[in-house]
């Protein structure tokens, strides 16, 4: 008889736990949920020249087969810019989003690519495919590959001077996709081109992923072969002292 009260008490027991977990369940209006399904119009990625035009070729954006609405947000990945600014040269990232009527979302991305190519006597201005050497060595193919990464950018900026977008010529970010926070940031380069006489007033840089203390120290440019050879030094962060690593970048512009 106390065997059979335990059961009946259990029981009462577990029809009220799944009666109180239920509830916690969110509402959903359909028994059947169809997500957004999303697709680019046009390219995934877009070069936009320096000052415009572009015109969003958007999305087609359905639920179950119905075309539905969606939103657009646009961030620059290297110069920080909240919105798609076709005045300030950067790689964005630009999200669409689009929401069910059950509240659940999905999103697809496009790349837009603002430039200028610059004529190198000039101007250094520019896409660039980037092969790096790290200590005199390229990647190590088991980590990726530091051979024609895309892309490295250069822009001007409204004092005269020049912004690059990693001073490791995109090691780490491209090569090994980790990402653009280990991208070595706020490079600039201040100077005379055409007799390859350069500073570097963004000096000391760091790395926002690993650390540490990195300095360009030289850059050498081609304007026959369209070429920029990018040199910089860092001290990287270790458990006892530090590690120094040079990064030798040639820099092939893209003629856009």
């Amino acid at each position: 008889m106390k065997n059979l009260k335990k059961l009946k008490i259990a029981g009462i027991t577990m029809f009220f736990l799944t009666l109180f977990s239920c509830s916690l369940e969110p509402e959903i209006e359909s028994t059947i949920t169809n997500y957004p399904i999303m697709t680019l119009n046009g390219n995934a990625t877009v070069f936009v020249p320096l000052g415009g035009p572009y015109t969003d070729p958007g999305i087609i954006a359905t639920e179950n087969g119905a075309p539905i609405k969606y939103t657009s947000t646009a961030v620059g990945i290297y110069r920080k810019a909240t919105t798609l600014d076709l005045n300030k040269a950067d790689k964005y990232t630009q999200t669409y989003k689009a929401t069910n009527k059950d509240g659940f979302s999905n999103t697809i991305t496009r790349t837009v690519i603002v430039y200028k190519t610059g004529d190198l006597v000039t101007s250094i201005e520019g896409v660039y495919l980037s092969t790096t050497k790290r200590n005199n060595a390229l990647l190590n193919p088991a980590q990726g590959s530091s051979v024609d990464m895309k892309y490295v950018y250069i822009w001007k900026n409204t004092d005269g001077t020049f912004g690059v977008s990693d001073a490791f010529g995109g090691w780490y970010d491209l090569g090994r996709s980790i990402g653009p926070t280990s991208a070595t940031q706020g490079g600039t380069i201040a100077g005379n081109i055409p007799s390859n006489t350069f500073t570097f007033p963004g000096n000391p840089l760091t790395n926002e992923y690993f650390g540490g203390v990195s300095n360009i120290t030289g850059l050498e440019v081609d304007p026959a072969t369209k070429t920029i050879t990018l040199k910089c030094h860092w001290e990287a962060p270790a458990t006892n002292g530090t590690t120094p690593y040079d990064f030798v970048s040639t820099l092939k512009q893209e003629q856009l």
